[in-house]
């Protein structure tokens, strides 16, 4: 096993590696002050990142979707935890029925779910609309923040629930002041998740977003597809900064390891 050490080190040493080289050369690209998508050789600008700020579309697509995640992942938030809570306390008929319920979209293609979401809001007549685009997303964030949830509850002490109910507290104070200070790690986890993957998606989004709804992603998508200048790599590397800090801070606040596990 001594003998394995070194080379499994090096191992996992590339394939890190090998998964972060496309960021680091995309952040790379970004300083570039060229017009084409070179890394910079001679001096780093900022230049693409004020291009970035001073065109209004992207300004506009950066709001809707900063908007439309934090509605997605609050209201994933709000169904999956007293999801979570039936599924880890009770025992009732279709509760294994329940939970693959809420599981399901995580293996159906996203490219699936935009096109069924686009012919169902055709034919409802919400072509468009925001209210029904945040709904399609919390479909789609809402089964990160149930298994966060459900991690946390498996790994809940509930003697602190029970001697609060033992001294007569209620069960909605219960759950106020023991358990959701308890699993608040895997709420904010989960928000942040939801979060992450609702600013990020794309597949499903082209299909159901509107020239007023219009998100970052598929800014970027439609973007890329008239021009291809480093000003990409600038909003690219501007999402990997803005997942990279809110990552950091969920880690110096509740710690990404107890959140995973779903430790107290």
């Amino acid at each position: 096993m001594q003998k394995n050490g070194p080379v499994a080190l090096l191992f996992h040493a590339l394939v890190v590696a090998f998964v972060l080289a496309p960021l680091v050369v995309i952040c790379l690209v970004a300083f570039t002050p060229e017009n084409t998508l070179t890394m910079p050789t001679t001096a780093f600008s900022l230049r693409w990142f004020r291009a970035v700020f001073e065109h209004p579309d992207f300004v506009t697509a950066f709001g809707n979707s900063l908007w439309l995640a934090t509605i997605a992942a609050s209201i994933s938030v709000a169904i999956a935890v007293p999801a979570g809570l039936a599924i880890d306390r009770y025992r009732f008929p279709g509760r294994d029925a329940l939970n693959g319920l809420f599981l399901s979209p995580l293996i159906i293609p996203h490219l699936v779910l935009g096109v069924a979401f686009l012919r169902l809001f055709a034919l409802i007549g919400a072509t468009g609309s925001f209210a029904w685009l945040v709904l399609s997303h919390v479909i789609i964030v809402t089964p990160y923040v149930l298994r966060l949830v459900l991690a946390a509850l498996s790994g809940l002490d509930r003697s602190a629930e029970q001697a609060a109910m033992t001294l007569g507290a209620s069960r909605f104070t219960v759950f106020r002041r023991v358990t959701a200070p308890m699993i608040l790690p895997g709420i904010s986890g989960g928000w942040l998740i939801a979060f992450i993957n609702s600013f990020d998606e794309l597949t499903m989004s082209i299909f159901v977003t509107s020239p007023a709804t219009v998100t970052l992603p598929v800014r970027m998508y439609m973007y890329a597809t008239e021009s291809l200048d480093p000003m990409m790599a600038a909003v690219s590397a501007l999402m990997i900064a803005l997942t990279a800090l809110a990552m950091l801070a969920l880690d110096r606040v509740f710690g990404l390891d107890k959140i995973l596990v779903g430790e107290k």
